[in-house]
């Protein structure tokens, strides 16, 4: 006998299984990323998106569909992070508009659902491109309403579903010529795969192991990690230090430097040339990874923290901080709101100083390496005293959550400027004219973010090829607002290349921001050459201070 409904109490469970398994498997999915960037992020954000849901669903003592199905809907769409997030946010929503009509969801209800679930999506993409997750969901709800007419079985028709997404998925590199390229698939389309691939387990009965969505647990008012996942961090102390190297390594001791570290931890980044090495590395024992790295010479910049330690502090503080500003608010008589106000994302000490010096009211603390979340950006619109708000993600993968935001902001007016570096963000916060209105200023801003070509230096994680250009781990990449423009294994000849490529007649300025990983002697004598190269053109440098990105420059 077939499995003919679906009741909340095993929806929940599905739904749990799902965002477990994507939470187990979200590391795989990141390094599908097209980008060979140490920040590969999609299995990250969708992950972190589903959990924010996991946690109201697992919390809800009463478990109706209605409320399963708002759980589903609000969790997710306050914490979706990323462009791939917010999309899963979407697919979520549509999906629980149709099944908390129901008391329990059959073939029929399902195939409505799935349906719901893509057109939501679509609508929330002001660009949709195939090829991505919402193709790879397209094809699953196509094939829901094709197995409406052959079965009333949920287990036959959602096997089916399953196995026509993984075909889409399969088929993805042949409609986005650069998956082709670096020869992978969607990175977003997998991870809705697994989730899927997740819930038919649970569906089938199968016995899920729930120990990747073990949360913190609250204990009289306060944030406390859980003994158990206190226990799930393998290697405790997070190491990291710069080796100045006696003499080069050859490959062959950079990877055997490399297996040693593998056998005493994980989390290994490794990035060498000629002069020095800089290492991070999970480990119980650093120690070890010091003795190691002595052999090939001096050490520098060694830091050692305490992972466990410092995530009980961390929260402990979080709800501290969270505990005195809700008793300020409540405490405060009204505060009177100014016309307009702004919020920046930013990441870097260095980064956050300047926009702070142009006047903006909030940052938050994220970029590349952590998108915030919708609800992150939801609680600074509210902490701003404007009764107009702009936000400036500074980044092509938060727009959609600041734009998620926007609409979910129901006391203030929310403009968000669609800025897609921080030299953008920097330009639109420059070209802001108070005497204006905040629709003048919010169209003068965007149309100046044309005038802003941007650049940035990292290094690749892993071989590919993009853009015809082969890749080799640890090289440095030029990374230009259409995509990579340098590849090299000299780091100032990689980025003296891309603003070779950003310079024209109309140039007038190059700005540098420099990281956390150069020194300020470094960055300057750069400065200088580029001030060389380029007499006509003013050169100005600032410490930034972010992490992973070495340079991130700005050509007006």
């Amino acid at each position: 006998m077939g499995i003919e409904k679906i009741d909340a109490s095993l929806l929940a469970r599905m739904f749990l299984a799902g965002a477990n398994n994507l939470e187990a498997k979200k590391e795989w999915i990141n390094e599908l990323n097209v980008f060979p960037v140490p920040d590969g992020d999609t299995g990250t954000n969708m992950s972190m998106t589903i959990l924010a849901a996991a946690k109201e669903v697992g919390g809800l003592e009463k478990k109706d569909m209605k409320s399963v199905a708002k759980a589903i809907s609000s969790g997710s769409l306050r914490g979706a992070r990323g462009n791939s997030g917010v999309i899963l946010s979407q697919l979520f929503r549509g999906f629980t508009k149709v099944i908390a009509n129901y008391e329990y969801i059959d073939t029929v209800v399902l195939a409505e659902a799935c349906d719901k679930a893509v057109e939501t999506a679509y609508k929330a993409v002001m660009k949709p491109k195939e090829g991505t997750i919402l193709t790879v969901a397209r094809g699953a709800a196509d094939k829901a309403i094709e197995m409406v007419e052959e079965t009333d079985d949920l287990a036959v028709f959602m096997k089916a579903v399953i196995d026509e997404a993984e075909r889409v998925l399969k088929k993805t590199p042949d409609m986005l010529p650069v998956l082709k390229q670096a020869g992978v698939v969607d990175s977003g389309g997998q991870g809705l795969v697994v989730v899927l691939q997740g819930a038919y387990d649970a569906l089938m009965g199968k016995e899920i192991d729930y120990s990747s969505l073990k949360q913190a647990k609250s204990v009289g008012g306060i944030t406390k990690i859980s003994a158990e996942t206190e226990a799930e961090i393998k290697f405790g102390y997070c190491t990291e230090f710069i080796i100045v190297l006696n003499q080069p390594l050859s490959d062959e001791q950079v990877a055997k430097y490399k297996a040693f570290l593998t056998s005493i931890g994980d989390s290994i980044v490794v990035v060498a040339d000629d002069e020095i090495v800089k290492t991070h590395v999970h480990t119980n024992d650093p120690g070890l990874a010091i003795q190691e790295a002595l052999k090939h010479g001096s050490l520098s910049k060694i830091k050692i923290d305490n992972m466990r330690e410092e995530h009980q502090e961390r929260l402990i503080k979080d709800a501290q901080k969270l505990a005195a500003a809700q008793a300020q608010e409540e405490a405060a008589a009204p505060v009177e709101l100014k016309e307009m106000g702004f919020i920046s994302v930013s990441a870097g000490a260095g980064l956050s100083e300047i926009f702070s010096g142009l006047g903006v009211d909030v940052i938050i603390e994220g970029g590349q390496t952590m998108n915030p979340s919708t609800d992150d950006i939801l609680n600074a619109i509210v902490k701003v005293p404007a009764k107009n708000v702009f936000v400036l993600p500074n980044n092509k993968n938060i727009i959609l959550a600041a734009n998620q935001a926007a609409t979910l902001s129901k006391e203030k007016k929310v403009y968000v400027i669609p800025t897609k570096t921080i030299p953008q963000g920097i330009s639109a916060l420059i070209n802001y004219i108070p005497e204006q209105s905040a629709e003048e200023n919010a169209s003068r801003m965007t149309e100046e973010l044309a005038n802003v070509k941007s650049g940035q230096i990292t290094y690749a994680v892993r071989d590919t090829v993009i853009d015809d250009k082969e890749i080799k781990e640890n090289d440095f990449m030029g990374i230009g607002d259409s995509g990579i423009l340098s590849v090299g294994t000299d780091m100032n000849e990689t980025l003296l290349e891309m603003v070779d490529q950003l310079v024209d007649d109309e140039s007038g300025i190059i700005s540098l921001y420099y990281g956390e990983d150069v020194s300020g002697e470094d960055a300057q004598a750069l400065a200088d050459e580029l001030q060389e190269k380029y007499e006509d053109l003013e050169v100005e440098v600032n410490n930034g201070g972010q992490p992973i990105y070495y340079y991130i420059l700005s050509v007006e």
